[in-house]
């Protein structure tokens, strides 16, 4: 089976250049309630060579004379970068570039090159015959001849379709890359034939923070799908069917199944590769949340994510929308304007 793949403002300073010191201005702030953010007045020696004379320059953070007095660089700082941090994950490791490094990037690809020389040369394969006979009972091109597949077998090879689902819900849209940056839908595709082996490179070059979510873009596939309550619900149930498949099997399937897991390539790689996407899960799990700004209220979900697909499915159903922003407001369309 495999499974369908399918996101700041501050008060401008008001600068009054007060003359040597024969000029004093006070200054009368409003209700702290009418005011967005405090006052805060920093004072600095200066010589201002455009007036002749030494002086003082204050500088004064204050929602006074606002409209008159905002400066249209800073507008576009506030309107691009600044609100990009609000809704693209802001000083959470989902949100900020710096603290996802290269030596984060050459860790993950070291894990990715040792998993891959393992699988390829040194994982045992000593029944290749075997493991295609399994393949093709599996994507259902044998009919029945008679053989009963393993039962954990089985439900192993269910719940891997499952897991392309879930990490394209945990990764769009809030774990896209920078624009400019390598896109993830690309590696979500190919995760339902190579699974985590496949998503690691992306984990490796994955450039934070994330692009900000248009409103039109929760209207459209495959957003309108990846955020549905409804289709975190089909993987909820789906999972906790496939695991009581699998789990209510006698001890002998068991044995049988850690017998293939010695011998076997093809279900060797695929437990590993199940084993490294229940890992990774709980990061990205967190970096949603954090993204979603409900972390305070949903952080006793990340010790469940540990369950493999459960937990997930679980964090999955419960979440928040993700913060969105008008079309015309974001950074793109403001571009093309």
């Amino acid at each position: 089976m495999i499974a369908n793949s399918s996101l700041i403002s501050s008060n401008f300073s008001t600068l009054l250049f007060l003359r040597n010191h024969k000029l004093a201005t006070r200054i009368s702030f409003p209700n702290s309630d009418k005011i967005k953010n405090p006052p805060k007045t920093q004072f600095f020696n200066n010589s201002i060579s455009g007036f002749g004379v030494k002086g003082r320059l204050y500088v004064s953070h204050s929602s006074l004379n606002l409209q008159n007095q905002q400066d249209p660089s800073m507008e576009k700082d506030v309107d691009g970068s600044t609100r990009e941090n609000e809704l693209g994950g802001g000083s959470n490791n989902g949100g900020n570039g710096d603290q996802w490094d290269w030596t984060t990037s050459f860790v993950l690809f070291g894990l990715w090159s040792g998993l891959m020389y393992y699988v390829f040369f040194l994982a045992p394969n000593q029944t290749p015959l075997t493991d295609m006979y399994f393949l093709k009972k599996l994507l259902n091109l044998k009919g029945d001849d008679g053989f009963q597949m393993n039962e954990v077998l089985v439900g192993l090879w269910y719940i891997m379709g499952l897991w392309p689902l879930v990490y394209s819900m945990l990764l769009l849209p809030t774990a896209r890359s920078s624009k400019g940056s390598i896109p993830v839908w690309p590696f979500l595709v190919l995760s339902c034939f190579g699974g985590a082996y496949v998503l690691i490179p992306y984990f490796a070059l994955w450039k934070p923070p994330p692009p900000p979510v248009e409103e039109t873009e929760l209207q459209r596939l495959p957003l309108n799908l990846l955020e549905s309550k409804l289709t975190a619900g089909i993987t909820m149930a789906a999972g906790l069917g496939i695991i009581f498949y699998a789990g209510l099997s006698s001890g002998d399937v068991w044995k049988e199944f850690y017998q293939y897991f010695r011998e076997s390539r093809f279900i060797h790689a695929m437990s590993i590769d199940f084993s490294l996407l229940s890992a990774f899960a709980p990061f990205w799990i967190y970096n949603d949340m954090t993204a979603r700004k409900w972390y305070d209220k949903g952080s006793w979900l990340l010790p469940l994510s540990v369950i493999p697909v459960l937990g997930p499915a679980l964090y999955l159903l419960l979440r928040p929308s993700v913060p969105t922003v008008p079309a015309l407001s974001s950074p793109s369309s403001t571009k093309e304007k």
